[in-house]
């Protein structure tokens, strides 16, 4: 079972994922931004990060910087999925980006690619 890190400050849509992709067989966590996330990969390290752009105390692009700069995080895939356009100075900071909204099934196939390392 791979494990997920779901962050946005939307607790109605943090519990719309939650409950798909458990359905799906994962095993999710979730964090309200991107400081809560952090704490929560101190805990346990997760197969896939999945993080809104613009959120309260820190956003999804410092949320993927530090993520990068951590040895231990380095190789964690990171899963964009925002309604804000991002920037494209950012390198690759990220895996994957999906635009909000997005179809289920381009959503579960990405996570799926991500979580497996074919992506």
């Amino acid at each position: 079972m791979y494990s997920i890190l779901l962050v946005d400050d939307e607790p109605d849509l943090l519990a719309v994922w939650h409950l798909i992709l458990t359905s799906e067989g994962y095993d999710v966590r979730c964090a309200g931004n991107g400081v809560e996330a952090l704490a929560c990969v101190k805990q346990r390290v997760p197969d896939l990060i999945i993080t809104d752009w613009m959120m309260p105390l820190m956003g999804g692009a410092e949320l993927c910087r530090r993520v990068r700069t951590q040895p231990h995080l380095a190789q964690v895939p990171i899963l964009v999925h925002t309604s804000a356009p991002l920037p494209v100075n950012e390198g690759n900071a990220w895996n994957a980006c999906l635009q909000k909204p997005v179809p289920m099934q381009l959503f579960l196939t990405t996570v799926g690619r991500l979580c497996t390392g074919r992506g």
